[in-house]
């Protein structure tokens, strides 16, 4: 208890009300003070009871060393967790995931300074099952890249190792065995699961909000499933930070503010030519830059 109330952290949100770990280890159902404070999951809060009122409420956020957030459709930003350590991205053999998306769930991380793990989950399937060609480059980027099973508890000991110690949140579109990978790491149904759609082979949603699930090694923030991703809004020059192995060459492209893409004399051009830089890399990257621009102009931001 401090002077003006309670610490602990948000471990639930609704919206409008949270769950919140005290650190004395109980946990409170609260409301919060204001309209206007935005609160996710992992958010250190102070919570405290006013006179005559038998609810507890948040009354003030502490300073955040980091959140990851996303844009929404109109280009604003909606914050998904804060204070993480990592950020591990799911994908699978089934449903096909989108390696474009997963590229933005990166660059997403780069933009937060938040360091980033790749789950490829359902290790169990054949390999013909579906097309993870696309993990290969990003391997040889030397991006952390664990093969797991929620099914057969393959490679969990090896994620396990990775996790300890970290806030890890989990993001990954839908269908990708995501909450069935958490609830075998938790060791108990946390989390709904779902099933996939007959009638499409997309994935249903299972995760209705945001969360933090606290086990003896380490916390998961768990996040909803998406069918798409997008990071906030940047300047157009800044969208290669998040593209490493477009990063590293752009110091050689005749021209500093280069976006690599009609300019003269570009050196991250010529790679994709020579093969240097994956094909499919660079197409993610000049898709990002023209959704940039796009979430950008539903803004009003000007160039």
């Amino acid at each position: 208890m401090t002077a003006s109330g309670e610490q602990g952290c948000v471990v639930e949100s609704y919206g409008r009300r949270v769950v919140v770990a005290c650190n004395g280890g109980e946990e409170r159902g609260c409301k919060l003070k204001r309209r206007d404070l935005e609160l996710v999951a992992g958010d250190d809060v102070v919570i405290a009871k006013s006179p005559g009122d038998d609810e507890w409420t948040v009354i003030e956020r502490q300073p955040r060393r980091n959140v990851f957030t996303r844009s929404d459709s109109r280009g604003r930003v909606e914050s998904l967790a804060a204070n993480l350590d990592q950020l591990a991205v799911v994908v699978a053999r089934r449903p096909a995931c989108d390696p474009f998306i997963v590229d933005r769930y990166l660059v997403g991380a780069q933009q937060a300074g938040i360091p980033a793990l790749l789950v490829v989950n359902k290790r169990d399937l054949p390999e013909d099952s579906g097309d993870l060609s696309f993990v290969e480059p990003l391997r040889a980027m030397e991006l952390p890249i664990v093969e797991v099973s929620a099914q057969t508890s393959e490679g969990l000991e090896t994620l396990v190792a990775r996790l300890s110690g970290r806030r890890s949140l989990f993001a990954g579109q839908s269908g990708v065995g995501k909450s069935s990978l958490l609830n075998a790491l938790v060791g108990q149904a946390r989390r709904s699961t779902g099933s996939l759609s007959s009638g499409t082979g997309e994935g249903r949603h299972t995760t209705v909000s945001s969360a933090i699930l606290r086990t003896a090694w380490g916390e998961i923030a768990d996040s909803p499933g998406v069918r798409d991703y997008a990071p906030p809004v940047m300047p157009a020059t800044d969208v290669q930070h998040g593209f490493g192995d477009i990063a590293a060459l752009a110091g050689g492209c005749r021209f500093q503010d280069c976006l690599h893409l009609r300019e003269p004399r570009c050196a991250v051009r010529a790679a994709v030519e020579s093969g240097a830089i994956d094909a499919r890399r660079y197409e993610s990257y000049r898709r990002l830059l023209n959704l940039n621009r796009q979430l950008m102009e539903r803004r009003g931001w000007g160039d």
